[in-house]
């Protein structure tokens, strides 16, 4: 599981039939103190996330189970639409 901040949409006329219904998201990965790691992924939303929202989103062939049609080409899915991100101290 990543995280990741909505930092925009994708609009898509046409796509494949077990998409229709899904809302495109951009995200752009983040690592544990929020900071950008990475290029941004288009993920599925199955959380209803915004733009500015910190999601958690899984990458790979997992992504595709949260999905209603189990059997499409995600690369991405958002998972959950996160509260509060807070770590231990760390030990230098």
């Amino acid at each position: 599981m990543n995280l990741g901040r909505v930092i925009g949409t994708v609009i898509s006329t046409r796509k494949v039939e077990s998409f229709d219904g899904v809302k495109l998201l951009i995200v752009q990965p983040l690592d544990e103190d929020l900071k950008v790691r990475g290029e941004p992924v288009v993920a599925c939303d199955t959380q209803q996330a915004g733009p500015g929202q910190i999601v958690t989103f899984i990458g790979g062939r997992e992504a595709s189970l949260p999905l209603p049609e189990p059997f499409n080409p995600s690369d991405a899915t958002i998972t959950s639409i996160v509260d509060e991100v807070s770590l231990a101290a760390r030990q230098k």
